[in-house]
């Protein structure tokens, strides 16, 4: 424990360092280009954006009232300027590489998993580059383990990194024994008062949320070995209904402690019953059913906010059947020793998992389930947007294959594919997104308008004509500070 701590010092040291070499001073002008604040809908033609410091000063077409002298001036003619992008699903425990999750394919005859951790520990700050490299500059960590205030600490301090909001442990359902090195990132609670307890003791963290992993067991089959629970015959409100009182005390205390919940509920009844307890947050679509207008409706009453997370549905799959496709962005800005882990082809004979086998040797079936999903998981996002209800982007980047930064493109284009309009997109990427973070940094992020962040993103192609621009990124502005992109992934 004492050389973790210490090792994250050192890390926090190092970023605060270069944090204060890059803090902005004086006054920054972006003149010419076309400003886009999706969250408003307003697009300035012949913009004009002052930055003083970390902040926004005034948006304007160009105008006397802005100078045009500044201590740094970007012409930004020909160009569009949006608010940076915020993914509200990402978990920095995870890689986005093969052996990421041992409960999902155990690899760790190949490659323990401690190692992974001390992996994805050391390349936090490489992590953290990406994202900013991809236009985003706020995540959302929605579930880790305790070392996870740790990255957001580290984060917070570091000048090229994203703001990051960040949730400790997962309060499950059920058990990851496999991800348990001392400190696990999801914990089974059996008992109300255990959420309790578990919602207490995680309150001194000060996390941005309590995240509660609900999976709903599967039903009872003939021939199916019996359990406790669920019973043989039951419906999916009574299988739903087994962890539900665990739901209801952890939002009940969080609530009570003013924090807010997140909730991985991909059944549309454990969904409801989030929704109903009170959930501020569902981390994911619903993928088994499509929804019903009570639901809709619900989510609309209660504020609730949904993140989509449309990449990750594929991503397991696609890697385990050796059909991964990344998209030009991943390849280009995804790190590039977890990309290569992903080649299932590479791994040594004798160790393949049969769950890889498997998929490797039917590849086509793992393709129709995936496509199962989407069937789905995109008619119902269109449903909800239509319906006003709060969309958020998030892709749940670092599970295997889903790529931390650049998977973010990927979800857009499955986003489109729901039939949202690039203008949808964006709002769900800016606006909407900053929603997820709440208080004063939420307030400040997300649109451009004088007292916000400077944060911003600055494109070399119109995004509203084709979502695909999104990532034809020129410069990004983090907390006042100017990056060319290019130089963002450089060591300098």
């Amino acid at each position: 424990m004492m050389k973790r701590f210490l090792c994250f010092c050192i890390l926090a040291a190092a970023s605060a360092a270069a944090s204060c070499l890059a803090t902005p001073s004086g006054l920054t002008i972006i003149l010419n280009g076309t400003a886009i604040d999706p969250g408003s809908g307003k697009i300035i033609p012949n913009a004009a954006i002052s930055i003083q410091g970390d902040h926004i000063t005034a948006v304007t077409e160009a105008g006397s009232e802005i100078p045009k002298k500044g201590d740094q001036v970007i012409n930004a003619a020909g160009k569009f300027i949006l608010p940076g992008y915020i993914d509200t699903h990402v978990h920095f425990f995870q890689s986005g590489g093969l052996f990421t999750r041992p409960d999902g394919v155990d690899l760790t005859s190949i490659r323990p998993y401690k190692d992974e951790v001390a992996m994805i520990k050391r390349n936090l700050p490489d992590a953290f580059r990406r994202y900013l490299r991809c236009g985003i500059t706020s995540v959302v960590d929605i579930g880790g383990p305790l070392w996870n205030f740790e990255m957001r600490k580290l984060a917070n301090a570091e000048a090229k990194a994203p703001r990051v909001a960040a949730a400790g442990p997962l309060i499950s359902s059920v058990s990851r024994p496999q991800l348990d090195l001392g400190d696990p990132p999801i914990v089974k609670i059996d008992t109300p008062e255990q959420g309790r307890e578990m919602v207490r003791k995680l309150a001194a963290q000060k996390p941005d949320y309590i995240k509660i992993w609900y999976i709903v067991p599967p039903p009872q089959t003939p021939g199916s070995s019996p359990s406790a629970s669920p019973a043989a015959g039951q419906s999916d409100v009574e299988r739903a209904a087994i962890f539900r009182p665990v739901v209801h005390a952890v939002v009940e205390e969080s609530h009570r402690l003013k924090l807010r919940v997140a909730v991985h509920a991909t059944e549309l009844e454990a969904a409801r019953a989030s929704a109903e307890e009170g959930a501020d947050l569902l981390v994911h679509s619903v993928t088994d059913k499509l929804v019903d207008d009570a639901f809709v409706k619900l989510l609309k009453e209660k504020g609730t906010i949904l993140t989509p997370t449309l990449v990750v549905f594929e991503r397991y799959g696609r890697t385990f059947a050796n059909k991964l496709e990344l998209t030009p962005e991943e390849k280009a800005w995804g790190n590039p020793e977890v990309i290569a882990s992903l080649d299932v082809t590479k791994l040594p004979a004798g160790k393949v998992p049969e769950r890889i086998k498997t998929a490797m040797a039917n590849p086509q079936a793992v393709l129709d389930r995936i496509q199962q999903t989407y069937d789905i998981a995109l008619k119902n996002l269109k449903t909800l947007e239509d319906a006003g209800v709060i969309i958020a982007t998030g892709t749940d980047a670092g599970n295997i294959g889903t790529i931390h930064g650049p998977a973010i493109f990927r979800e857009f284009q499955l986003m489109k594919q729901a039939g949202l309009t690039p203008m949808q997109i964006l709002q769900s990427t800016t606006a909407n997104a900053a929603r997820t973070f709440g208080g004063d940094i939420g307030a400040k992020i997300g649109s451009l308008k004088p007292g916000n962040f400077a944060d911003l993103v600055i494109l070399k192609s119109n995004p509203l004509d084709d979502i695909a621009h999104a990532s034809d990124i020129d410069t990004v502005i983090k907390n006042g500070v100017v990056y060319p992109a290019e130089s963002i992934l450089s060591k300098q």
